[in-house]
């Protein structure tokens, strides 16, 4: 389910296309890559087809288009259930079966003879432009109040009449006219076709620096997908491609990362949490005696046993109540956050040395590249791929392995987690026995021989990461996996 925005602010529910039923053996997804032209002529055709019932004005059609998110279906339901009116007040547009293409402009006042008064500078002018609601302004106005939605603010397909408490949008026609600049314009444009992209639950932008490709499927799932670029991300929220983890599991864990990774060791060394409200706390200096400086806590207590300072009377610089209740429970609080950072610290570091690992080993294309040029020399083109072939499966190896540790950090521990572990072990040391043979073993004048071992090596990480993946799916269809909130 998706929502859109009504003009109360509320969310009207969408139901998205129904996704097959995933298998272990995973379906293939079908999907397209499209280029920025393409983009510009796949809008025009929904349009057109949404137009062969409503026989609307393209830019009026784009407009109710983007309210529902380009979902077409919705769109007809809501336009046959509900009255013209207020199917057209939602969407923010004039209804055009009810008002003449540009209504009279009554409502700006006359100075003298056929001059009238612009609504945003008061300058009398010969002729006030404006839009169906019927409000006008001079065309100075439009230009600067158009350029400045669009070039400072971002703005396109929400961008109203200027006059104030109006809700209607500025359509295309409209601001090409009353825009009149070639930047301006071309800005909007850009702008028009992202929102197009990213309103669309169907489509999805390729993540990867400075591409301008777009993805675009027969329905919405978190699916593996491949750019024309060589980029490979996941279609539902854009990270790389994160399998065994899911997308929320992996949003949590990088928000998690941002706020922890960097300082949690030395937090881990230097820091206690106030007993009372968990605040973590730093001692600057050596007297015991601490006072929380959260306004709300303020709560006094010994940095020694993390008990009520009140009762330690004189034995304010050696504590000597370490089997004080409190105290003893405030150091058991303590405890768990330190096993619990402990936790953390296990899977980050090993999720990091995975991702270190893959970073530098895509350095490798470059020496395989050097490597299997010199093969040809006593080999076909087709005979030496098994070399640039192997350090595909190795990236793939420590990309899953990375995302593993992610799954992992989530899980509670039962049966099928021990299970998992041991295929992670498995596919780990696959994995490390070929990196070590790539980077270590192969030189061109022993390539012949180490071909062999490269390709077995090959097949048995892909074994084994295959049988890590399988085993998660199905436990994603059986209900095996419990995770940590």
């Amino acid at each position: 389910m998706t929502c859109v925005e009504s003009d109360e602010d509320t969310c009207t529910e969408i139901d998205l296309p129904e996704r097959p039923r995933r298998s272990v053996e995973v379906d293939e997804f079908v999907y397209t890559v499209l280029t920025s032209d393409q983009i510009v002529q796949h809008q025009r055709n929904i349009i057109d087809e949404v137009n062969n019932v409503l026989h609307l004005s393209p830019q009026v059609t784009r407009i109710i288009l983007n309210h529902y998110k380009w979902d077409k279906e919705t769109l007809f339901e809501r336009y046959f259930e509900s009255s013209p009116q207020e199917f057209f007040r939602r969407a923010h547009v004039v209804n055009p079966f009810s008002t003449p293409s540009k209504l009279s402009l009554k409502s700006a006042p006359t100075v003298s003879g056929r001059e009238k008064l612009c609504g945003i500078c008061y300058c009398p002018c010969d002729e006030l432009k404006g839009l169906d609601c019927g409000h006008a302004f001079c065309a100075a106005c439009w230009k600067q109040y158009l350029a400045n939605k669009t070039c400072s603010e971002g703005l396109a397909h929400s961008i109203t009449c200027p006059a104030t408490d109006c809700d209607i949008l500025v359509d295309d026609v409209s601001f090409v006219k009353l825009a009149d600049n070639p930047e301006v314009i071309a800005r909007y444009q850009q702008l028009i076709t992202n929102t197009f992209v990213e309103c669309n639950s169907l489509m999805r932008w390729c993540p990867a620096p400075s591409c301008t490709h777009a993805i675009k499927a027969s329905y919405c799932e978190p699916r593996a997908v491949r750019c024309a670029c060589g980029h490979e991300f996941c279609f539902g929220c854009g990270e790389n491609w994160h399998e065994p983890v899911s997308c929320s599991w992996l949003k949590r864990w990088l928000k998690k990362n941002n706020e922890d990774s960097e300082t949690s060791n030395w937090i881990a060394q230097h820091t206690k949490e106030c007993p009372k409200c968990n605040v973590t706390i730093e001692k600057d200096g050596g007297c015991n005696h601490m006072v929380c400086k959260n306004p709300s806590c303020r709560y006094d207590f010994c940095w020694v046993c993390l008990g009520s300072w009140e009762p330690h009377g004189s034995s304010w610089y050696s504590c000597n109540r370490f089997d004080e209740e409190e105290g003893k429970q405030a150091r058991q609080a303590q405890e768990r956050y330190r096993s619990s950072m402990a936790r953390y610290l296990h899977y980050y570091n090993r999720y990091m040395n995975h991702m270190m690992s893959m970073r530098m080993e895509h350095k490798l294309y470059a020496s395989v590249q050097a490597k299997m040029n010199d093969m040809q020399e006593n080999m076909s083109w087709i005979e030496v791929q098994f070399l640039k072939e192997a350090v595909d499966v190795l990236c793939q190896c420590r990309a899953t392995l990375m995302y593993s540790y992610v799954f992992a950090f989530y899980l509670r521990n039962n049966n099928q987690k021990i299970i998992f572990e041991d295929n992670q072990r498995d596919m780990e040391m696959a994995t490390e026995k070929i990196s070590e043979c790539l980077e270590r073993e192969i030189t061109v004048q022993n390539l012949c021989e180490v071909k062999q071992k490269v390709l077995d090596l090959s097949h048995y990480c892909r074994k084994r990461r295959t049988v890590l993946l399988c085993h998660v799916r199905e436990g994603y269809e059986k209900d095996w996996w419990d995770f940590i909130e």
